[in-house]
């Protein structure tokens, strides 16, 4: 049995959003002690930029006709759905950057998709499988907020893993991390922690059921 868990962050040390993965991912623990995390961590270790567009184009070529790079791209794909169908559960940590999805994680979702087991117009080999997704953004986009609207990542993500990949996604967000470091902010700190404790409670809960879902 095993959890496999995505980072984003380009951080490592003071990331939100590992922060409040390490909740879930702990949830998780309490709930299958033995089991064990296969971790990814895109923002230390991306995929490299020009392995989506290879792997493309190899799906055109015969096996045996592909280039050193194509195979090697095609290896990478492979590999990481590898990393997905054998978990019994997955948890991806990916912050909102500069309105939008973090490229290291949209390169390696586009990635996964060149693997003929989660291509367009077929069955996921992903479906059914539980996941949780944590996402944070440094300011607030809410309803009624001047930046209403400009999250163009969480909405993208959904549908990438609850209908794309068919996952039974749960999904905690996180608002306002920059409060406390941005001074423009300091005058919602409370809303902040309050908006904290909530997400971390939901990362609670989501973890336990995360682990609830999944049985021996």
């Amino acid at each position: 049995m095993s959890l496999f868990r995505l980072d984003a962050s380009i951080r490592v040390d003071g990331s939100h959003s590992r922060e409040i993965a390490d909740i879930v991912e702990q949830e998780w623990q309490a709930g299958h002690p033995q089991a064990e995390v296969v971790r990814r961590h895109l923002g230390t270790d991306p995929v490299p930029a020009t392995a989506w567009a290879t792997a493309v184009g190899a799906a055109y070529v015969p096996e045996d006709q592909r280039s050193a790079d194509q195979r090697a791209a095609a290896a990478l794909a492979a590999e990481a759905v590898d990393q997905l169908v054998e978990a019994d559960a997955l948890l991806f940590a990916v912050p909102l950057y500069n309105f939008g999805v973090s490229q290291h994680f949209k390169t390696w979702a586009d990635l996964v998709i060149t693997d003929p087991r989660m291509a367009a117009g077929a069955t996921p080999a992903t479906a059914g499988k539980p996941a949780v997704l944590v996402t944070v953004r440094g300011g607030s986009y809410a309803a009624g907020t001047p930046r209403e609207g400009w999250d163009h990542a969480t909405g993208w993500m959904r549908r990438i893993l609850a209908d794309v990949w068919q996952l039974n996604l749960s999904v905690v967000e996180s608002e306002f991390t920059l409060v406390g470091v941005n001074p423009a902010l300091d005058q919602f700190k409370d809303l902040a922690a309050d908006l904290r404790r909530r997400a971390e409670g939901e990362a609670r809960e989501h973890g336990r059921s995360l682990a609830d879902l999944v049985t021996v």
